[in-house]
């Protein structure tokens, strides 16, 4: 590369401009990386959180059926939730960390969960359909924060790459090529001095 290099005082400036450039480059994206391993910190913990959460929800959903349909005739339970009368959409919208857009989902809901009359069933039903709802809201927040960990570990990776470019191939070379160019500007002035003094001698000889 150093060999098709201009040796100019206008191309060295060049390339001082450039790692200028890459310098600064390198700092913010260092910062960058730093900000998105804080928050994939702060995720993880949430996630470990909201895990426990849905387990012990959905164990405690199962448990509530268990009993629910104990106290009841198996043609009233399929009776019951035949017929669902609650409907349901999840909205997606978009915020931005780090310059990651990450998706934060929302419900949006029509209807009781509770769809049937009340002469042919427990109250554990109601219980059981109440415990499943809550533990539908943990599931939506649990699979939200999972997406934003997954894309901002993709982000990670992708800043941690440009970083270690810009720090190990391009600052380097770029640093030993002004190196080259001035050590060659260095011997040019040197041969331009010799050549001066040989002239002067010269003209003192005549």
């Amino acid at each position: 590369m150093q060999q098709n290099i201009n040796a100019t005082r206008m191309e060295m400036l060049r390339l001082r401009r450039r790692v200028a450039l890459a310098v600064r480059g390198h700092r913010l994206l260092s910062q960058k990386r730093d900000e998105i391993s804080r928050q994939l910190v702060l995720i993880s913990r949430s996630l470990k959180e909201l895990r426990q959460k849905v387990e012990r929800e959905l164990l405690e959903t199962s448990r509530r059926f268990v009993m629910a349909r104990s106290t009841m005739e198996p043609e009233h339970v399929r009776a019951a939730l035949e017929i669902p009368t609650k409907k349901f959409s999840l909205a997606v919208q978009f915020a931005s960390v780090m310059s990651v857009k990450v998706p934060q989902l929302t419900k949006q809901i029509e209807g009781d969960i509770v769809c049937y009359g009340f002469a042919s069933t427990s109250g554990e039903m109601d219980v059981a359909l109440r415990a499943l709802e809550r533990a539908f809201d943990t599931l939506i927040e649990l699979a939200g924060k999972e997406k934003q960990a997954q894309l901002l570990a993709i982000e990670l990776q992708s800043t941690r790459r440009r970083v270690n470019v810009l720090e190990h191939v391009v600052i380097p070379e770029l640093q030993a090529t002004i190196r080259f160019i001035s050590n060659k500007l260095g011997e040019v002035e040197r041969d331009n001095i010799s050549r001066l003094m040989i002239i002067a001698d010269m003209i003192r000889g005549e």
